[in-house]
């Protein structure tokens, strides 16, 4: 991706992260962001091999952040879409990356260099409070998947997902459709393949949900918000 075809200040201008700013200072971050393309399965950094030297903001595509075992088991962490953030922690504690990530297809990124961003924060210290709004969101979400991994089973943890897919744009409260491979949720989900299968055969034999390649109706959300423990 060449810098002259993309707008890097209006594209700021309208993400989550920055937004709230006010102009001259989506025009100070467009400066110094630098813009980065990865193919398909194309690592952006390793886990405790990459020095951590900033932060990504998606343009396009998707980047999974994961951890793997020593025998090549995968957890996938998070999956960023467009304009969604991330690496923003240890791009500030100077730490190695403490996972790793990959692009799920062609993806373009912003990348944020620390030294650059550190010294605009100390220039514009807005940028340094909106930050900490978004690093105590991050810390809600980390106790949420501890407790979704820790103690919700799979099923629990499909049920869950099912419904936030369903209350995305891309969803419906009657049908939904899977973004990523079975494979990459099943990582997602903390369990295997062959197991994730087992639980949406089980649903489906049940009238829950109705399986159609990557589109899943949801036939029941009663039953599915149950399993989910979440009230009507």
């Amino acid at each position: 991706m060449k810098d002259q075809s993309f707008d890097k200040q209006a594209f700021l201008a309208q993400t989550p992260l920055f937004q709230s700013l006010p102009p001259d200072q989506h025009q100070a971050l467009a400066q110094i962001a630098i813009a980065q393309s990865y193919r398909k399965g194309e690592v952006l950094f390793w886990e405790g091999e990459d020095e951590s030297v900033g932060f990504f903001i998606v343009i396009s595509g998707r980047v999974k952040v994961f951890k793997q075992s020593p025998l090549g088991k995968e957890q996938i962490l998070q999956i960023f879409a467009a304009s969604q953030h991330f690496a923003e922690v240890p791009a500030f504690d100077g730490q190695p990356f403490p996972a790793s990530a990959a692009a799920l297809e062609s993806t373009q990124v912003l990348f944020f260099p620390r030294t650059a961003f550190v010294a605009l924060m100390q220039a514009h210290p807005n940028i340094a409070i909106t930050l900490l709004g978004i690093f105590a969101r991050h810390l809600r979400w980390l106790a949420l998947m501890v407790e979704d991994l820790s103690l919700k089973d799979v099923p629990q943890r499909l049920a869950a997902y099912l419904l936030y897919l369903s209350d995305s744009p891309q969803g419906t409260l009657e049908q939904v459709e899977l973004d990523i491979t079975k494979g990459q949720l099943a990582a997602f989900l903390g369990t295997i393949p062959e197991t994730l299968s087992r639980v949406f055969a089980k649903l489906s034999s049940e009238g829950v949900l109705e399986i159609e390649g990557a589109r899943i109706r949801l036939l029941d959300l009663s039953r599915l918000r149950a399993l989910a423990g979440m009230s009507e």
